[in-house]
């Protein structure tokens, strides 16, 4: 009778496990919301994506093969991420830069009055259909030839 007992609670908690995990697989399933980025490079070419609210335009850039440097990582430490939004309307739906994003873009090259930094624009739907002009140039000195003198 014990051993019944037990493999009735065994085969009940099994149930649940089954239960528990097919709840879980159709939260994983459902699909995020996503809002639309049309990224505008250097040529002139159109990219469309489509980017996951709550994710930065820097990742969304990289996930889509989109050539937008991001030398730090995400860490404020440079400017390569710099894009330029270019509708007002859409500049003024994002939140004001902070005071280490301006000194970052105050050494961005191409810099514009709708610039900001491609890590610092997080997609929300308030900007569906924004679009973003990546500069012809980055000013990483690491990658454009610097070379630092040894102390």
């Amino acid at each position: 009778r014990q051993s019944r007992t037990f493999q009735q609670a065994l085969f009940s908690n099994t149930l649940n496990l089954y239960t528990s995990f097919s709840t879980s697989s159709e939260k994983c399933g459902e699909e995020t919301e996503k809002i639309n980025v049309t990224f505008v490079d250097k040529d002139g070419e159109e990219i469309h994506i489509k980017v996951p609210v709550g994710m930065n335009i820097l990742e969304a850039a990289h996930e889509n093969d989109i050539e937008l440097e991001g030398a730090c990582e995400c860490s404020l430490a440079c400017s390569t991420c710099h894009v330029i939004v270019m509708d007002t309307e859409y500049y003024n739906k994002l939140e004001e830069p902070t005071d280490e994003e301006n000194d970052m873009l105050d050494l961005a090259f191409a810099l514009t009055e709708t610039s900001r930094l491609g890590c610092q624009v997080i997609a929300k739907p308030e900007i569906d259909g924004i679009r973003l002009a990546i500069p012809s140039a980055t000013r990483n000195f690491a990658v454009d030839g610097f070379v630092p003198k040894p102390h």
